[in-house]
Parts: structure tokens; sequence; C-alpha cells
């Protein structure tokens, strides 16, 4: 155990892509973690000292501290001194945050909750879900009392820190990274960082819990704005007989220009996602955001397009798509405008698929039950296509050659071959 840390066991609910990670490195800095989650094949997995996702590293930390007894899963909560909350945060139709998750892990808790535990929200979530978060706990738990009621003599507090991590780099980063952490009054802010400071090298920055909450927000959406504008770049370029990739070559010479580089669109949880939370909080303010995020969901269907232009030419066309990820080098297909290509010319049953995705072993569902879909190897689709798709800038890419492309059509939405 660590006898420094004010929290000597910590409840992680949510064990997917932060909730694991986080887990396993607060277990390695001697703190008693009871990981929590409804899915049983998850929990059984990291009970035997294995991992149900893809992270550099992480499958070895899981085993260690599993072996030593300080991480365990189950699919009940347990008493803690500390709840960490990491569950998934989507929207439902019309892009309206659904919080369904994060109210299910809050009834979860509830039962077990003691006077001077500590409740932090990690999901990515719209400004005020913190509030909400403690109002749900207040009504299952009247014999207690909480922020909103007493401020900072609280017998529960509550408190926001979202992840700022890169996957492939989420152990480092956990460390590594400055966090911001909100909390309902000074006291749960002061209180989270101390929770955070057992395992965190960079700098706890204290605020309130709306201001954190917007804060994650923003990091993401400054960032869809951003690779809006590349995308945009890309379509007039399209239209205009430009190569897009020498364009932003030439203009990021320029001493105060830095232009991201263009794709099929924008995936992940975060980024796809986090902008429509502050339309929908504001939404006529939020002009800007919005549109970044009408060309970034519009930009799949362009690439759609090009490749069933470039398919029509064939009788009975076969398509390479190199990706389905949503970034380089992962297995997570969240939100993925790759998935939402192949699906759109699927859907419109634009000749055969092959898909080729080296860091999963089946189709994802919504793929899976569509015929002309098929999971092939690269050496496999390179040598049936016709058309080829570059949709995702894997490192197990880059080792194709002009030969095996051939006199073949390609759509390359990565600059990978310009």
């Amino acid at each position: 155990m660590n006898p420094t840390s004010p929290f000597q066991t910590v409840s992680l609910i949510g064990l997917g892509y932060i909730g694991l990670p986080t887990a396993a490195v607060l277990a390695s800095r001697g703190v008693r973690v009871i990981g929590v989650d409804v899915n049983t094949h998850a929990v059984e997995t990291i009970n035997s000292g294995g991992v149900h996702i893809v992270e550099p590293d992480l499958d070895a930390l899981v085993g260690d501290v599993v072996r030593s007894g300080l991480l365990r899963a189950t699919t009940r909560p347990e008493p803690s001194d500390a709840f960490v909350i990491a569950v998934p945060t989507p929207f439902r139709d019309q892009h309206v945050p659904d919080l369904s998750y994060v109210e299910a892990a809050a009834r979860s808790i509830a039962p077990v909750l003691q006077a001077g535990n500590l409740v932090i929200l990690e999901s990515t979530s719209p400004v005020g879900a913190t509030e909400q978060l403690a109002q749900w706990l207040a009504e299952a738990r009247p014999d207690l009392t909480f922020p909103q009621q007493v401020g900072d003599a609280a017998q529960v507090h509550v408190a926001y820190c979202p992840e700022r991590v890169l996957p492939g780099k989420v152990l480092t980063e956990l460390v590594e990274n400055d966090r911001v952490v909100g909390g309902l009054t000074p006291t749960c802010a002061r209180r989270a960082a101390e929770l955070y400071r057992v395992f965190v090298k960079g700098e706890c920055l204290i605020t309130n819990a709306r201001t954190a909450e917007m804060c994650k927000l923003t990091e993401n959406s400054f960032r869809d704005v951003n690779i809006a504008f590349a995308n945009e770049l890309s379509l007039i370029c399209d239209r205009l007989g430009i190569n897009v990739w020498e364009l932003v070559r030439l203009a990021n010479h320029h001493p105060r220009v830095n232009i991201l580089q263009p794709g099929p669109g924008v995936g992940g949880h975060c980024i796809a996602v986090d902008p429509w939370f502050i339309v929908h909080s504001a939404p006529e303010q939020a002009r800007m955001i919005r549109t970044a995020r009408e060309v970034n969901d519009g930009k799949p269907h362009f690439v759609a397009g090009r490749i069933a232009e470039a398919a029509s030419a064939h009788a009975e066309p076969v398509i390479a798509c190199l990706g389905l990820a949503f970034k380089p080098d992962i297995d997570d297909l969240r939100e993925s405008p790759a998935v939402e290509i192949v699906h759109m010319l699927a859907q419109q049953k634009i000749g055969r698929l092959l898909v080729v995705e080296p860091h999963v072993e089946q189709l994802p569902p919504e793929l899976a039950s569509l015929p002309n879909i098929s999971l092939v190897s690269a050496q496999e689709a390179l040598a049936q296509a016709q058309v080829v798709a570059m949709l995702v800038n894997h490192r197990a890419f880059y080792g194709i050659t002009k030969a095996q492309l051939g006199d073949k059509r390609v759509i390359d939405t990565r600059g990978v071959w310009q």
C-alpha cells in the first residue's frame, strides 16, 4: 500500500480506454484499486492479468498490478475512499448529450458511498454534468450531504477532472500531462488534486467544475476547427485542380502559419463529439464551432463519392479500403470516418469491398452484417482491387509500393502517396 496517499482504496467505474489505464497507473503507485465494469468479459480478462483493449505497454502493467493484488475488477461497486467515473458520454439524435451512462454509474455507487468519500467525473461531459451527477447522488442518498447543499461542509465531495491523453501514448501522458481539476467547491477541487498528485507529474490546475468541463470541450473544439480548415481546403483544391498536400506544405513555410493535414473526416470519441456539447449548450453563439463540425462530418460523404466515382469505371468493381481505425496505429474504431465511408459504400452496393485493418481481428458489427465486405490482408486486397482507398495511414501501409498499386485508381485521403 501507499502510506503517503490519503486514498488507500480507489474505485474506477468504467474500464475502457481511459478507465483501465488510469486504474493500472494508480495501482502501480501502491493504491488498492477496484475496477468496476458491466462488461463481464472485460472483468474476467483483467482479473486473469490480461487486457481487452490495445494500448502500448498496458498489458504488462495490468499483469503486474493484478499479480501484486493491487488491482481487482468486479461488476458491482464496493466501498472505497474515492470513486472515479470514466464511462461513455455519447449523444442522442440531434446531437443531444446522453448522460445515461453517468447516471447509471452514479446510482450504482450511491449505495456504497460513505461520509468522507470523493467522487470524480472524468468522462468528457457537457457543462453542468458534474452538478447533475451530484444531484443524482443526493437523490439516492438523502442521509448524506453534498456540495450543492452545504458547500465545503459536505460529507461527500464531488469534482470534475477530464482526461487529456493521446491513444497510443496513454500511459505516458496520464503521468506527464497537466490536469485541470474542477471542484463543486474549493475543498472538492483540493481533495481531487490530492488524488491525482499520487501519479501525475504534471501540474494540477485548480478551477471550478463548470470551467473544467468547458476546458475539455474547448481543447477538442479548437482542434476540430483547425482540422475543418484543412478539410475545407481539400474540398476547394479538389474543385480547382490543386494538390492540397503541396499547397499545405508550401503555406506552412510562412513563419506564422501551421495548417494541419486534411483527412477523410474526424473520428474518436472526443473531437467528433465534444464540440456538439458546446453547440447544444449555446446554439446561437457557437456558430463557427457548429460549422467546423458540419465540414468534418461532411468529409466522409465526399470521400465515399470520390470512391464511387472511381469504381463506376468498372463493371464489377473491387475496392480495397485501407484502414478502419479513427487514427493511425490503434484499434479504436469509435466515430471513425473510415468505418462510415465503408458503411456508405456497402449500403450503396458500390462493388465488392476488401477491408484491410491490421489492428482488429474481425469487422465491427455494423459492417459485418452487410454483404460484399471482407476483412483481408493488404496483399490480398491489392492483388484483387481495381480501386485503392487510403483511409487510415497506419505504419503498416507505408511499405506499399508504386508497383503494387500499378495502374489502379487511388483515392489517397491521407497524402501517403503524394
